[in-house]
């Protein structure tokens, strides 16, 4: 039997290439997405730091000084902080501009409620009266208070024509202590109740219906579904426009400046038009900011309590 005798030829290893040096990784920001996406933000950046992060910075140094616009600021230090509190002026007018928001922000907030659960109902031409209902939002603050202006006047007025009707004298309502800050709460109401009812639309309508057509086959009552399924799905839009409103409403300015200028007294002095007279009336700009900034710390801290309670209070669908 022959034999196969196999013979194996070692090959002499190839030469191996010398290594590339690693490349280093381009840095993030440098990337194609990364640079297309700083142009888009960098618009609202800029409008930010010049609109807003730089007001605040240069109202915390103007705080700081003594200067009335005409002569050379001189050094205040912490004076100015210190006029705050035997001012009776400025705590009448903080505790006008919370009165405001305690009475509007509920208000406005049912009110665009209301008219969005209406809305959502399918009613026939429901364009029409979206569009009908915003128009007091889109439309400058300034005309809309002349027009209330002349709802309100005591005698010929709409609002006291309607109430005489029914057998009441209507109090002439821009001049009384009791009802002119009650006059401005109404008037706003009215001009924002559009923004909040667009926002809760659009929670409402991105709400499941499996989750109704679940609510009814568990025997639920109307009231019980809106309780359990409505409001926790519209929570986060309810929290934003209690958080805007809140906001908005420790900045009211335009109409009580304009149907009021303040008054009866200072009973409708809010904190914006005190901080506005102290400023540009009285030329003391330092004081003006230190009020300024008395306001924004208010509004930080308000707004942070906020958030903290939306943990508890604020349902996300995940």
């Amino acid at each position: 039997m022959a034999t196969t005798t196999t013979t194996t030829t070692a090959t002499a290893p190839a030469t191996a290439a010398p290594p590339r040096p690693a490349s280093k990784p381009t840095p993030r920001w440098r990337n194609r997405e990364s640079l297309t996406a700083w142009l888009f933000i960098l618009p609202s950046l800029i409008g930010f730091l010049v609109f807003t992060a730089g007001p605040v910075v240069a109202a915390g140094v103007i705080s700081l000084l003594d200067w009335n616009l005409f002569s050379s600021p001189t050094w205040a230090g912490l004076s100015n902080f210190a006029r705050l509190g035997p001012d009776p002026t400025f705590w009448s007018a903080l505790g006008n501009t919370a009165y405001f928001t305690f009475l509007s922000v509920p208000l406005t907030i049912l009110v665009s409620l209301l008219l969005a659960l209406l809305l959502n109902q399918g009613l026939h031409r429901i364009a029409v009266f979206r569009s009908l209902l915003l128009l007091p939002y889109a439309t400058i603050t300034v005309a809309v208070a002349f027009v209330w202006i002349w709802l309100y006047i005591p005698h010929d007025g709409l609002v006291n024509a309607v109430l005489g009707v029914f057998g009441i004298t209507g109090p002439a309502w821009l001049i009384s202590d009791n009802w002119a800050m009650p006059a401005l709460v109404v008037m706003s109401v009215w001009k924002s109740f559009g923004f909040g009812m667009v926002v809760f639309l659009a929670g409402l309508q991105a709400i499941p219906q499996q989750l109704y057509e679940a609510a009814r086959v568990d025997g639920s009552s109307p009231w019980q579904s809106f309780r359990n399924v409505t409001l926790p799905m519209l929570s986060p839009a309810l929290f934003f426009v209690i958080v805007t409103s809140i906001i908005g409403s420790f900045q009211v300015f335009d109409q009580a400046l304009i149907m009021t200028n303040g008054g009866p007294g200072t009973r409708t002095t809010t904190l914006v038009m005190y901080i506005y007279r102290t400023g540009f009336e009285n030329y003391d700009q330092g004081y003006a900011a230190a009020q300024s900034l008395v306001l924004f710390a208010f509004i930080v801290v308000i707004t942070a309590a906020q958030f903290l309670l939306q943990r508890r209070l604020v349902h996300y669908d995940n």
